[in-house]
């Protein structure tokens, strides 16, 4: 069995794999205070006891990881729990990928294994639009190039940002609301913001094919991909495991 982490800014992602397949994955908050090691621990084993998977079948272990100063104690757990030695994936872990941007070390890890995970399935040129803490959009061919990304202010940051910088401003939930025209303050918060990510994500979709003079398959993924319910005829694929899957054909590299 794989064990795959997804470290990201605001969530711990683990998926246990079993060849192609996700068996279980766990989504935990990301902390970085002194309790991260007993925290990412005494979770991490209840859940593998709790599905009965016995530690020595862990044959691998990948991490993806855009919170580096975690790293080292999550490295150091990780190590203790299992016998195989951790894979920390980097910008050059992938021999076949390429990253055609300015400073290809710069590029997060998750996009990375996005990408990889993407070509996997579509063997196409791609875009993944990742509903993230980010709001990312990741541009690479069927030849496994990563032409560049687009980055926005994620959805659940947007509005915890319009309720911080505001001394009036409630912070609303994440749903779509039926009218843009809001008729009370939470509605129109939600009709601004939820309806337009709605615009922006089609209009960054339209400008990418439009500089590059074609249509490219569409993959939505991120804890918020399922949110948008008018954006899904825009996708060709909803898949909420894909930097699961990106990190996991990584590490079996």
């Amino acid at each position: 069995m794989h064990l795959v982490v997804d470290i990201g800014n605001s969530n711990v992602v683990c998926g246990i794999f079993d060849g192609s397949t996700c068996l279980h994955n766990w989504r935990w908050d990301t902390i970085k205070n002194e309790q991260i090691k007993m925290y990412y621990q005494k979770r991490l084993i209840h859940n593998l006891l709790e599905n009965k998977i016995d530690i020595p079948n862990i044959t691998h272990v990948s991490v993806s990881s855009v919170v580096p100063q975690i790293n080292d104690t999550i490295e150091a757990l990780l190590d203790e729990l299992f016998t195989v030695k951790s894979t920390f994936i980097q910008h050059n872990t992938h021999p076949d990928l390429v990253i055609s941007t300015d400073n290809p070390i710069e590029m997060g890890t998750d996009l990375i294994a996005n990408a990889v995970a993407a070509i996997h399935k579509t063997k196409d040129d791609t875009i993944i639009v990742d509903f993230g803490t980010a709001l990312t959009f990741t541009v690479v061919t069927r030849q496994l190039d990563i032409l560049g990304v687009a980055i926005a202010p994620g959805l659940f940051t947007a509005l915890k940002s319009l309720h911080g910088g505001t001394a009036q401003l409630p912070e609303v939930s994440a749903a779509l609301p039926k009218s843009v025209i809001g008729k009370n303050t939470t509605h129109a918060i939600q009709a601004g913001i939820f309806r337009g990510y709605i615009g922006l994500v089609k209009e960054i979709i339209h400008q990418i094919e439009l500089e590059q003079g074609h249509r490219f398959s569409r993959i939505a993924t991120g804890g918020l991909s399922g949110v948008l319910d008018p954006l899904n005829k825009e996708f060709d694929y909803v898949d909420k495991n894909l930097t699961l899957n990106g990190i996991r054909l990584i590490g079996m590299n």
